[in-house]
């Protein structure tokens, strides 16, 4: 048999990978969407997870709380007993949030304006929301602002409005709360909702994977330092949940999301649902003794994308037995 040097299979593997003809065998070309089965294994519950009254008598504040994923948040939050405070710059979106939720769940819901990128307007928001409800026992920084855009084309003021909603309006928030919580001894949990691509970074998306990986560093900075002052801080990564406003921005036309489906292993997208329910289990007495985490919820995507040869999950059986034979081929080489 001849021998191949292990550099010269390679070539050979490639340019059958890349071969047209070697990816039409059959009646679906490889390329184009194909159904994702493995979704029926992996079902999402819509049921809460944790129990009834689980924060009676807690307050909950939630940056973003009027839509998406916020508002999914903030009516499991309220669904378990607590006293919510939705905030962002839209009041009239905010106020019928909040009668929507309040409604639904019995429990009442706050809206106050509040645009986190003015230290200001963020001070103005904690002292009311002191007055009608408290200090929060739970802080949610939801709030966020993204577009796909080459970098290329990216204006100061572009960068400056991500950087600005994300890290700054998170940071103004976390501390003029965690400032008032210090004076008045009160412990709390906060949680930060950031993007998988934060750890990974990634292209088009600079000013927000940039933005968010700063919060990632603050929240996991501040778990280590205020833990003393009885305050928790994690984050959840999410990957895509459809939501009207994110796919709105970072997909207007429809073009990826065929894409995006096809490198989540479970097959498919996450629930606002799903995500409730770990953010309300974070933001628990249940998990006291999670802090400084920052944990994925993506369906997998991320060590998906992250496998340097995880692609090779399109070959088929025949294919494999194509590729064997040529490995077989360089023993010795």
């Amino acid at each position: 048999a001849e021998k191949f040097n292990i550099y010269r299979m390679v070539e050979i593997v490639t340019d059958l990978l890349l071969s047209p003809q070697f990816f039409s065998r059959g009646t679906k070309v490889l390329g184009q969407s194909i159904d994702l089965p493995q979704a029926a294994m992996f079902s999402p519950l819509k049921t809460l997870m944790l129990p009834s009254g689980t924060f009676k008598g807690k307050v909950a504040f939630i940056t973003g709380g009027g839509t998406g994923l916020g508002k999914g948040i903030t009516t499991a939050l309220s669904s378990l007993g607590a006293v919510c405070i939705i905030a962002s710059r839209k009041q009239d979106v905010l106020e019928q949030a909040a009668e929507e939720i309040s409604s639904q769940t019995g429990n009442k819901v706050h809206a106050i304006q509040c645009d986190v990128r003015d230290p200001d307007s963020v001070k103005a928001t904690v002292h009311q929301m002191s007055k009608v409800a408290g200090l929060p026992n739970v802080i949610i920084n939801n709030a966020a602002g993204n577009f796909i855009s080459p970098s290329e084309r990216l204006s100061p003021n572009a960068w400056r409005t991500i950087t600005d909603i994300v890290l700054n309006g998170t940071a103004y928030v976390t501390l003029q709360i965690g400032k008032e919580l210090i004076k008045a001894k009160q412990g709390a949990a906060f949680l930060s909702i950031t993007t998988i691509y934060a750890e990974s970074g990634s292209a088009f998306v600079v000013p927000s994977a940039s933005a968010k990986a700063g919060v990632e560093a603050m929240s996991k900075s501040l778990a280590a330092e205020w833990g003393r002052y009885g305050m928790r801080f994690n984050v959840i990564q999410p990957g895509p949940i459809k939501t009207k406003g994110a796919f709105s921005r970072l997909d207007p036309a429809g073009l990826f999301e065929k894409g995006m489906m096809e490198k989540i292993p479970t097959g498919r997208f996450g629930t606002v649902d799903e995500i409730a329910n770990l953010a309300t289990y974070l933001c628990s007495d249940y998990a006291s003794w999670v802090s400084g985490a920052v944990i994925r919820f993506d369906g997998g995507e991320y060590a998906s994308l992250a496998g340097e040869f995880n692609d090779l999950i399109k070959v088929t059986d025949e294919q494999w037995n194509m590729l064997s034979s040529l490995i077989r081929k360089t023993k010795g080489s």
